[in-house]
């Protein structure tokens, strides 16, 4: 099966007026990149990643074209090796990966289509047929869920999901009081990014005692409303220094939350076996890490309890299922991150149904219930608070045809001929 073309889509940005005529909550298509390998053979391969889009295509067609171009898509294994082998030469945890991971998936796709068999199938069969989800509470379309829990309406919120069948859900009630990309006049006015107020800030120093309790009430009202029946899970977007970590995670300590997510930056490990000795909330290290290489110094120096990886920035699924092992060795669940768009997501779901560890799969309602729909031809099946996968080959699902013909769209292909330009 010799790959012939290699192809990226991705989508300029339209005005914010086009944006809100759409009812859309954030620019989040622009941020994506997907990549289609067509072989001789006829059949396509789907991979996505999120960030960068324009950077990314660069990667693959100037780097990993003449890597990929002509050789056989089912030898995964190399493809990775070569890829990460050229890159890593001049480093590679950037653009790089994420062209790595998004190649990797459609790969998979490949093979599973080829074969006639499902992703979970190639990896290696299921070790469950479901898995559980929790909401990451953003807004978007029909569904408030930010305003909600930021506007007093946390407990509202948590009644609502718990009405769909999800019993698990994710907030970051601290972010609002640390500062803002804004510096250094105002470090608190809230910076727009690709349309949104971004989650994205410098470190804080200290958190006011009226700030902390802000926070909490937050999660409190939870409570209130819907007791144990809802998992909270605390997003800190790494935007805390060591002592008000710790001063936060104490405080989360009586409300019983499922963990707290890179309260710090990851650039740090010891930083995090600090914060580990002084609180007993588990903790969880995330998406800002790539590749067993990185994950290997928490798993091993104890920093982190839950193990989530992101399939679309850290290295697909051949490099998800080794950081997956690994996690297992040391008795360690895994969580897969999830904000990202629809083939992340239907991918994760193939690591997560095939791992003996998968403990829950972060989903976002308002985007599955939403702008997913317009990018693929399936939408993922969300029963009774779990993700459940079709028994078709390979990734399950295709970029829908019609997307490519916006306006916006910016389409570009590496074959054979044009390498011959190099």
């Amino acid at each position: 099966m010799r790959i012939t073309k290699v192809e990226t889509v991705w989508f300029e940005a339209l005005p914010q007026a086009e944006w809100a005529r759409r009812g859309a909550g954030r620019q989040a298509l622009p941020n994506n990149l997907w990549v289609r390998i067509h072989t001789d053979s006829g059949l396509i391969g789907l991979g996505e990643t999120y960030y960068l889009p324009r950077a990314v295509a660069a990667v693959i067609h100037d780097v990993f074209a003449p890597l990929l171009i002509g050789r056989d898509a089912r030898d995964i294994e190399n493809h990775w090796s070569n890829m990460f082998a050229l890159v890593n030469f001049c480093g590679a945890y950037g653009a790089e990966m994420r062209a790595i991971s998004a190649i990797d998936v459609a790969l998979w796709d490949l093979a599973g289509q080829n074969a006639g068999l499902p992703i979970y199938a190639m990896l290696g069969g299921r070790s469950r047929d479901r898995i559980g989800i929790y909401n990451t509470c953003v807004g978007h379309g029909r569904y408030d869920d930010l305003d909600a829990w930021l506007g007093g309406r946390a407990g509202e919120l948590a009644e609502s999901l718990l009405a769909q069948g999800i019993t698990a859900m994710k907030i970051w009630p601290f972010d609002q009081f640390g500062p803002t990309l804004s510096g250094p006049v105002d470090t608190r006015k809230p910076m727009v990014m690709w349309g949104a107020q971004t989650a994205a800030g410098p470190r804080g120093h200290g958190i006011g005692g009226d700030e902390l309790k802000a926070g909490l009430a937050i999660v409190e009202d939870i409570r209130r409303a819907v007791g144990e029946r809802m998992a909270i899970a605390i997003e800190g977007h790494a935007r805390w220094d060591l002592a008000t970590a710790t001063r936060i995670a104490r405080a989360l300590e009586p409300l019983d939350i499922l963990w707290l997510e890179e309260i710090m930056p990851p650039d740090n490990v010891e930083s995090f076996v600090r914060l580990k000795r002084e609180t007993r909330i588990p903790l969880c290290q995330s998406e800002r890490v790539f590749t067993r290489f990185g994950f290997r110094p928490w798993i091993e120096r104890g920093a982190t309890d839950i193990v989530m990886p992101d399939l679309s920035w850290g290295g697909g699924l051949t490099e998800g299922r080794k950081i997956a092992a690994m996690a297992d060795t040391y008795f360690l669940p895994i969580t897969c991150h999830d904000t990202i768009g629809p083939v992340a997501l239907w991918a994760a779901t193939h690591l997560m149904l095939h791992i003996p560890n998968g403990l829950i799969m972060e989903t976002v309602r308002g985007y599955i219930d939403g702008w997913y729909d317009e990018v693929v031809t399936d939408r993922i099946e969300v029963r009774e608070g779990h993700l459940h996968l079709p028994d078709r080959p390979g990734l399950g699902t295709r970029l829908r045809e019609d997307i490519l013909a916006r306006p916006e769209a910016r389409i570009e292909v590496s074959t054979e001929d044009t390498l011959k330009r190099w």
